[in-house]
């Protein structure tokens, strides 16, 4: 069984104006509320690939309950543990450019905490386990290293995306996957320009020597790429209109291990995880994977050691 959790999850808002103009009303052209956080796109992800999933993580309030009603409408299991407050409201607007306003999550008792991690006690042997997003107030860092002995100890195959560094300090319990943005690889080490080609393939390696088993970097417009101790594959990007990026690198990640899961070479998947990601940023929400086998044409598979 696969899982996704989703600490912090948030309703996102979309919003296309012509123009957004400071202390004037600002009609806008179109919205929509989607379910979000990046566990909970994972999740959306995998059903569309038709990929059983639940979807773990703290909800509150009515916004919380929305995000619940929404996964449970499209099929997807929930088991969300409820706290007291709100849940997040993120809004992405696009005018003549993107802005993205993102907002903190609920406080988290102690006790709340205690019972999640007793709920990931349950997964079992072979489970996949996906940890994504940012922490809610309440929630330190330290949960990490947690939720890795947990998983280690049950032999679940753990998936962490985040930005936090201080994950770095756990890695030595053992790591399934990682995936950092090529931004998120420097910052982990301390290196304040942006990588190239050669920096990222010596600083994911560094990731490998430091517990993890397999890293996946997403880039951007350039792509992706993967590595394990045997393999190193990267993967360019399709060229399109980009209307939002907020949830490329989710569906990139969902995307590279649904198909991996449903047996697919690292080469495909990752080819097929590269235009997804792209479909997503080409329109306002998560692919439907309808564009997606015409976008695969662009993807060029340019490394393969």
């Amino acid at each position: 069984m696969l899982y996704t959790l989703t600490l912090n999850p948030a309703i996102d808002l979309f919003i296309d104006l012509n123009e957004l103009l400071p202390k004037k009303v600002n009609r806008s052209n179109y919205d929509d509320y989607q379910e979000n956080g990046k566990g909970v796109n994972v999740s959306r992800i995998l059903h569309r690939l038709g990929i059983e999933n639940t979807a773990l993580g703290f909800i509150a309030g009515f916004t919380g309950n929305f995000i619940k009603d929404k996964l449970e409408e499209s099929g997807i299991k929930t088991n969300f543990i409820e706290v007291d407050g709100i849940t997040r409201v993120n809004v992405f607007l696009n005018a003549e450019t993107e802005y993205k306003i993102v907002n903190k999550g609920p406080l988290i008792p102690e006790e709340k905490k205690i019972e999640l991690l007793n709920q990931l006690n349950l997964l079992q042997s072979g489970d996949y386990l996906f940890v994504c997003g940012s922490l809610p107030r309440g929630i330190d860092v330290s949960i990490y290293e947690e939720i890795i002995k947990i998983c280690k100890n049950n032999n679940v195959k753990l998936i962490l995306d985040t930005s936090s560094k201080e994950v770095l300090e756990y890695l030595h319990h053992g790591v399934y996957l990682i995936k950092p943005n090529d931004e998120e690889l420097a910052d982990f080490f301390n290196i304040k320009h942006s990588l190239s080609e050669e920096e990222i393939e010596i600083y994911a390696k560094k990731l490998i020597e430091m517990g993890c088993e397999k890293i996946l970097v997403s880039r951007g417009e350039y792509g992706a790429i993967y590595f394990d101790k045997n393999h190193t594959v990267a993967v360019t990007a399709p060229k399109g209109v980009v209307i939002n990026t907020a949830c490329s690198g989710d569906t990139l990640l969902g995307t590279f291990i649904g198909k991996s899961y449903l047996g697919e070479t690292i080469e495909m998947a990752l080819a097929y995880a590269s235009a997804s990601a792209s479909s997503t940023a080409f329109t306002e929400g998560i692919t439907n994977f309808e564009n997606v086998p015409e976008l695969l044409k662009q993807v060029k598979i340019i490394k393969n050691i």
